[in-house]
């Protein structure tokens, strides 16, 4: 039971290798700090473990089952989490829908209790996610341009928490809040991930943040 990337090789195109035969292993309730200098490939990495990318060589495994790579029909068991939440969401699309896409029985939600919106804000907050995250049934009726981008990570990461995932990788996932913010989210997360066993990777600029909470630290070198 773990996240592998095993003997993972990726390049750009025109580009050197970012990675060549790169190894690596996260076990369940590990927390794992991805380290390098900017340009160096760590939000590459974290897009060839979520399944957002396909190593040219090599594979990424979650549990021993290769990681899905571009559209997935069923949840994918590592769920990424973005420094920009923006990038995440479609514009055009309202909060309540973009939650209902990872909620896996939005299709059977309306039973008569009242609005489609509030039906799934009572199913999804029966899973507790909405009180640990702060997320207010107001918010489901807006779009993503009309959030905070505090309150659109709250989304997010509740998004990816809904699919069940057994790994969450965190790419720089609270570095454009306040201080007060980032820890209040970084302390749900941990709490989940501790209740679920879940193992993080993820990467952070923040030495402080590093110390903190990372149980292990792996340093990307070029061409690694």
């Amino acid at each position: 039971m773990s996240l592998d990337a095993c003997g993972v090789t990726f390049a750009y195109t025109g580009a050197a290798p970012l990675f060549e035969g790169l190894y690596l292993t996260v076990e369940p309730g590990e927390r794992v700090a991805l380290s390098a200098p900017s340009g160096r490939g760590k939000t590459t990495l974290c897009r060839l473990l979520a399944g957002y990318l396909a190593p040219q060589a090599g594979k990424v495994l979650a549990d021993g089952a290769p990681v899905p790579c571009g559209i997935a029909r069923a949840p994918r068991p590592v769920q990424l989490v973005w420094q920009h939440p923006e990038q995440a969401f479609d514009p055009l699309v309202r909060m309540e829908a973009s939650l209902a896409e990872a909620y896996s029985r939005t299709s059977r939600i309306d039973d008569g209790r009242g609005s489609r919106q509030g039906c799934l804000f009572d199913a999804v907050e029966e899973t507790g996610l909405l009180e640990r995250f702060g997320i207010r049934p107001a918010w489901f009726d807006r779009f993503p341009g009309e959030l905070s981008g505090g309150e659109l990570m709250r989304f997010s990461i509740v998004r990816a928490l809904l699919t069940r995932p057994r790994y969450l990788v965190c790419d720089e996932m609270t570095a454009m809040l306040d201080a007060v913010t980032q820890a209040e989210l970084w302390r749900a997360v941990l709490d989940c991930a501790e209740e679920r066993g879940l193992g993080i990777v993820f990467v952070s600029h923040s030495p402080a943040l590093v110390r903190r909470l990372a149980t292990r630290c792996e340093t990307l070198a070029p061409g690694l």
